[in-house]
């Protein structure tokens, strides 16, 4: 199984999965699997729509948010990743080719919602050295959320089930 990496206590990203490794999954008490391999990517990869299914059968959540590394900062990849992570149930793991991918999109769409240092500085705790991408970052804090997507995120902070499970 692929090694997990932490980027903050309720948020990892890992490598390339296969349906097999998600029970193990499941077992280490991950909810939601946040893919973002587009398909196709690799000879070898299994189809999102395999993954999902497997998931499902394990009662684990999951979320297609393909991206190729062109993609990474434009506004569907962004607002698509934070949407899965507001509407996700913790802990969450994203997962693309090695990793990287998946921790530069979550950093995109955190810049968007809280400081850059402070997103920069999660990820230098987590191992990952992305310093150079300050500027990226930076022009992504300039652009909000989407409507959907805040209120995605205010529905869940307001949840009443959230509220009595605190």
């Amino acid at each position: 199984m692929p090694e997990i990496t932490f980027i903050t206590d309720t948020f990892a990203v890992t490598s390339a999965l296969q349906p097999e490794d998600l029970p193990r999954l499941k077992a280490q008490g991950f909810k939601t699997i946040i893919n973002n391999r587009p398909d196709g990517e690799a000879a070898d990869q299994v189809p999102a729509h395999v993954m999902a299914q497997t998931a499902a059968g394990l009662q684990l959540h999951y979320t297609h948010v393909p991206s190729t590394k062109l993609e990474l900062f434009c506004d569907e990849t962004v607002e698509g990743m934070a949407k899965a992570i507001s509407e996700a149930t913790e802990p969450v793991l994203a997962h693309c080719q090695s990793g990287m991918r998946s921790a530069i999109i979550w950093a995109a769409s955190e810049a968007r919602q809280r400081p850059v240092g402070e997103v920069l500085a999660d990820l230098e705790k987590a191992g990952f050295e992305l310093d150079f991408l300050r500027d990226e970052l930076d022009q992504q804090a300039a652009v909000p959320l989407s409507r959907s997507t805040v209120a995605t995120a205010a529905e869940q902070a307001t949840d009443p089930k959230e509220s009595q499970a605190a």
